[in-house]
């Protein structure tokens, strides 16, 4: 089996197709088009193209600058996570991924990815508001 080779291409010098399998693509993940066939009319491309391209083509959204790992260690109380996750919505950060392992002396370690392009603060102010919050006993941003 040969190995599979990946090349990252300005998409204005490919041909339209390869743009519009990605809009069928969007339209599929969002729930626009309820249908193969409701989002290949949708993108204006034949379903015929969409599954010769559907596998090989993705889009890549080079974000990795854009986010930040917010590790928190938050007491094992009603509404921590909760205000924690209020602060970062008032933040205008949006969360891509979060992880809270299993309490341990009444601790749990959580780990919040966020893309913070769109942020109204500054990530350091974000921290210090999550570090007011009452049951947070730390929190840090790191990988």
């Amino acid at each position: 089996m040969s190995k599979i080779k990946y090349y990252l291409v300005n998409a204005d010098i490919l041909p339209e197709v390869y743009s519009r399998v990605i809009k069928a693509k969007g339209y599929l993940a969002s729930g626009e088009a309820g249908s193969t066939s409701q989002a290949v009319k949708m993108a204006g491309i034949s379903r015929s193209a969409y599954y010769k391209y559907k596998d090989a083509i993705f889009e890549y959204n080079g974000e990795s600058e854009e986010t930040a790992t917010i590790n928190a260690m938050l007491m094992d109380n009603a509404g921590v996570l909760s205000s924690l996750m209020n602060e970062v919505y008032k933040a205008g950060a949006n969360v891509l991924s979060v992880n809270q392992s299993v309490p341990v002396n009444s601790v749990a370690s959580v780990s919040l990815t966020v893309r913070v392009m769109d942020m109204s603060i500054q990530l350091e102010e974000l921290v210090g508001n999550i570090k007011k919050i009452n049951g947070v006993n730390s929190v840090s941003i790191g990988g």
